[in-house]
């Protein structure tokens, strides 16, 4: 990744795409390489646009879990972020649980929007509660809940329980008085002992586990 973040937007609504645009822009570490007005469209810039991180309407054409599918396939390296106000149905589901990096919501502020941002493209994930918790609600009716033998060090449950929060490591760094490197290396060690890709996959496992809640 480059000195500033390379970002794509997709949303079928030329209005919330400006808007996007316009508020990105004022943020001197994201670039706006390109816009898409669905999901076929996303997947044609992508490979061409080569960005870091690609934010999708949840609701727009071509959109399912096929177009994150090809989306990962094509750009591997590029992070996904839903960007949504729409209803969780189980279709918007489906495409929720397919693995993308962060979930946030459209009435989000823009200071938060870009935290978020930055959270993903570092590799974190960017969890908002109200839609984990529609995900676990999903998650309980179809699998079996996890193991909760797994064996937690008490540093590791309270770094967990930061991580289900929008928190950046930076951030929960700050709030333990420990270096940043620090929670990286407990977050890693957490993901292992949980057997999960990212933050999110993890935190949701944990709450269904019964190791940690999810906040207010």
């Amino acid at each position: 990744m480059g000195d500033k973040i390379r970002i794509l937007i997709a949303d079928d609504h030329a209005v919330v795409r400006k808007g996007l645009v316009m508020v990105l822009r004022l943020e001197p570490d994201f670039e706006v390489v390109g816009e898409a007005e669905d999901g076929r469209r996303a997947v044609e810039l992508a490979p061409i646009l080569s960005p870091d991180l690609i934010i999708l309407d949840l609701k727009m054409p071509y959109m399912n879990d096929m177009t994150i599918q090809m989306l990962r396939a094509l750009v591997p390296q590029a992070r996904i972020v839903i960007l949504t106000g729409a209803e969780l149905n189980e279709e918007n589901l489906d495409i929720l649980a397919s693995g993308v990096d962060g979930y946030v919501l459209k009435d989000v502020e823009p200071d938060e929007l870009a935290k978020a941002i930055r959270a993903v493209a570092q590799g974190e994930a960017y969890l908002h509660p109200a839609v984990a918790r529609r995900l676990l609600n999903r998650m309980a009716t179809e699998t079996q809940p996890p193991s909760s033998c797994v064996s937690l060090t008490p540093r590791e449950l309270e770094i967990l329980k930061w991580m289900a929060t929008p928190a950046t490591y930076r951030e929960i760094a700050e709030k333990l008085y420990i270096s940043e490197s620090t929670v990286r290396s407990h977050a890693k060690r957490i993901l292992n002992k949980l057997g999960q890709p990212n933050r999110a996959q993890a935190v949701l496992a944990a709450v269904r586990a019964g190791l940690i809640e999810l906040p207010e």
